[in-house]
C-alpha cells in the first residue's frame, strides 16, 4: 500500500498534503494582493483629487493575517472530509474571525474619520466641533465592539436575550465598582456636548495652564507653556473653575505710570489727551480713558485703560510695547521726568 494512501483522520495522507498546499498557496496569494493592493492605493491616493480612495487604505493596513489565515484553512478544507461535528466548529471559527475583522475594519475606518475630521477642524480653528467628533468616535468604537462581541456569543450558541437581563442586574454591581471611572466617563461626554472647552483651546485651571491636546475616555491632557502634559481627571476637572482664554474675544488692559512731583499744573492736565493721542493712534486697540488716578508717595500716578480686539496675547504685549515707547518718547520732548523712589532729609541746624 502506498504511503500516500494511508488514511488518518478519514482522509489519505495525499488529500491532507493538498489541502495545506491549498492552504500555503491561499495565504501567500492573499499577503501578495495585501501588499499590492496598498501601493496601489497609496499610488492612487497621490494622483487622486477625489477622498474616496484615501477610506480603503486603513482598510487594507487593518486586514489582519489571522483573517487571511483563517480563510486559507477553510479553502484547504473544502478538498477534506471532515466530520460533521469538526465542520461545524470550523464553521464557527472561521464566522468568530470574520466578525473579529469586520471589528478591526470598522475601527480603522472610525479612526480614520476622527483623525480626518479633527485635524480639519483644528486647521479650520474650530476646536468645538473637533473635541465632539473626537467624543463621538469614542463612542462609535465602544458601540462597534459590542456589537461584535454579541454576534460572537450569538454564533457560539449564547442566548443573548437572556445574557442581556443579566448584564442589567450584574451592571448595577459593576456601575457601583467603577463609579469614579463612569462619573469621567459621563464627564468626558458632557464636556462634548456642552463645550467648556475644546482642543485647542487655552485654558487655565487653578495655578494650571495650557493648551488642550486630547480629551480622553478618563482624562483630558493639557500641553502647559512649559513643555510638560498636564493629566486632568474629566471628573475634576468639571469641578474646577475653568478660564479659557481661546474664547476671548477682546482684552481689556489697564495700566498704570507715574510723573514726579515737579511736573508742572498745566502740563499734567495734556498728559491723558497724551496717552488718548498714542493709544488710538495703534490699530485693532480702542481707547478707553486716562485719568490722574492717585497722589503716590514719590510720584503722580495715572491710570490708564484700553481695549485689545483681538485675543491673541503676543499681538497685546506688542501693543504695549508700542505704548510704553511711544509715551517715553513724549514725556522726552515735554521735559516729563520719570520718577524713581527719592527720599529727602532735612537737617536741622
Amino acid at each position: 500500500m502506498n504511503f500516500l494512501d494511508t488514511l488518518f483522520y478519514g482522509n489519505s495522507i495525499q488529500t491532507w498534503l493538498m489541502a495545506f498546499g491549498i492552504l500555503g498557496l491561499v495565504v501567500i496569494a492573499l499577503e501578495l494582493i495585501k501588499k499590492f493592493s496598498r501601493n496601489r492605493v497609496v499610488s492612487l491616493i497621490e494622483k487622486s483629487a477625489t477622498e474616496i480612495d484615501d477610506y480603503f487604505l486603513p482598510l487594507i493596513r487593518q486586514t489582519r493575517f489571522f483573517f487571511l489565515l483563517i480563510i486559507g484553512i477553510y479553502v484547504g478544507s473544502l478538498v477534506l472530509t471532515l466530520p460533521e461535528g469538526d465542520q461545524s466548529i470550523l464553521n464557527k471559527i472561521v464566522r468568530i474571525a470574520f466578525f473579529l475583522q469586520l471589528g478591526f475594519w470598522g475601527m480603522s475606518l472610525i479612526t480614520f474619520y476622527v483623525n480626518r475630521g479633527v485635524s480639519g477642524k483644528l486647521d479650520e480653528d474650530q476646536g468645538e466641533s473637533a473635541t465632539t467628533i473626537d467624543a463621538f468616535g469614542l463612542v462609535a468604537k465602544i458601540a462597534l465592539w459590542v456589537l461584535v462581541g454579541l454576534l460572537i456569543l450569538d454564533n457560539l450558541g449564547v442566548e443573548i436575550s437572556s445574557l442581556i437581563a443579566s448584564l442589567g442586574i450584574g451592571g448595577i454591581a459593576v456601575a457601583l465598582a467603577v463609579q469614579n471611572v463612569l462619573g469621567d466617563l459621563f464627564a468626558s461626554l458632557s464636556i462634548a456636548m456642552d463645550k467648556p472647552f475644546a482642543m485647542g483651546d487655552f485654558i487655565v485651571v487653578d495655578e494650571f495652564a495650557g493648551t488642550v491636546e486630547d480629551i480622553g475616555l478618563k482624562s483630558t491632557r493639557v500641553r502647559s507653556l512649559s513643555g510638560e502634559e498636564l493629566v486632568f481627571s474629566n471628573s475634576d476637572l468639571l469641578n474646577s473653575r475653568i478660564r479659557n482664554y481661546k474664547r476671548l474675544q477682546e482684552r481689556r488692559i489697564d495700566f498704570t505710570f507715574g510723573v514726579s512731583y515737579e511736573t508742572p499744573h498745566e502740563t499734567l492736565q495734556r498728559i491723558p489727551s497724551m496717552v488718548e493721542d498714542v493709544v488710538q493712534s495703534l490699530e485693532e486697540v480702542r481707547f478707553d480713558r486716562a485719568h490722574l488716578k492717585t497722589l503716590g508717595d514719590f510720584a503722580l500716578i495715572f491710570e490708564v485703560v484700553y481695549f485689545v480686539e483681538r485675543p491673541d496675547y503676543n499681538f497685546y504685549m506688542d501693543v504695549q510695547e508700542a505704548i510704553n515707547l511711544a509715551l517715553y518718547r513724549r514725556f522726552e520732548e515735554e521735559n516729563i521726568d520719570l520718577p524713581y523712589p527719592t527720599q529727602k532729609i532735612l537737617l536741622n541746624r
